[in-house]
């Protein structure tokens, strides 16, 4: 086999000028120069055209779309990091539209100072930065019985792995104070449904975040904005979305989510 042979400086600039064509091998061309002008500045980045049918796919076993959930296209992945906009979601009443400026986490129950926090409250205190992955606890489940999925994303796709930014809730907790009785904390949420969880204060005050940032940027509306819990290495439905209020308590407080029968979440 003959070897490349090399291109002068003069002759590389004038091809990509368009004035030459060289012919490296047999048949093959440079690629001549582009004449047509790219598109203009955006003021927010989005994927290329031509990734379009990279998106989450719906699941078709729920009777609404509100309480549902989507797949993240994993296959698709490139690195550990899921794009924000490629994170699966599992809601319950649909994603509710919150003014952050108007929301507000309540902290009370057995503290020595409840207190309402707002966005910018929570932003004062130490801010850390972790990447977790997130799955759903009914990750899989549509292929309990026999295989239905044809790709990973219908079969696994209730998985995603993110950067996570917020504070630890044990700096809040510990701020309000808690009292020596405390066992429990139920985590509430500010959707239709008021999806809520029992959550042991040993894990809350271990490491458990108010999360408000993901993957560099202000959390996405259908991941919890503008404030959710995230509970590192605990199923999906743990880190309540759309955090409104956190109950401190001395026992599990058995919620209808968490004793009445339902489809895993």
């Amino acid at each position: 086999m003959n070897p490349t042979p090399s291109i002068g400086r003069r002759r590389f600039l004038a091809a990509s000028a368009g004035a030459l064509v060289l012919r490296p091998g047999a048949g093959e061309a440079l690629p001549t120069r582009p004449t047509e002008l790219g598109a203009p500045l955006r003021p927010y980045g989005e994927p290329s055209p031509f990734e379009e049918n990279v998106v989450r796919v719906p699941t078709d076993l729920t009777p609404t779309k509100l309480s549902s959930w989507n797949f993240t296209p994993l296959a698709n992945s490139s690195g550990t990091i899921t794009p924000s906009g490629l994170v699966f979601e599992r809601n319950h009443a649909g994603v509710p539209a919150i003014d952050p400026a108007q929301h507000r986490l309540v902290v009370h129950g057995l503290v020595d100072a409840a207190r309402a926090f707002t966005l910018d409250d929570l932003k004062r205190y130490p801010s850390v930065s972790v990447m977790h992955f997130l799955e759903c606890s009914g990750n899989s489940m549509t292929e309990w019985k026999k295989p239905t999925g044809k790709t990973v994303q219908l079969t696994h796709g209730l998985l995603s792995c993110c950067e996570w930014a917020g504070v630890r809730v044990s700096t809040v907790l510990k701020d309000v104070g808690v009292k020596p009785s405390a066992k429990w904390v139920l985590a509430e949420g500010a959707d239709a449904a008021l999806m809520d969880r029992s959550i042991p204060l040993e894990k809350m005050m271990d490491d458990t975040l108010l999360v408000y940032g993901q993957n560099g940027e202000a959390l996405r509306p259908e991941q919890g904005y503008p404030v959710r819990l995230f509970l590192p290495g605990f199923e999906g439905n743990m880190s309540i979305k759309w955090l409104r209020r956190l109950k401190v308590g001395t026992e599990p407080f058995y919620s209808r989510e968490e004793t009445s029968p339902s489809t895993p979440t």
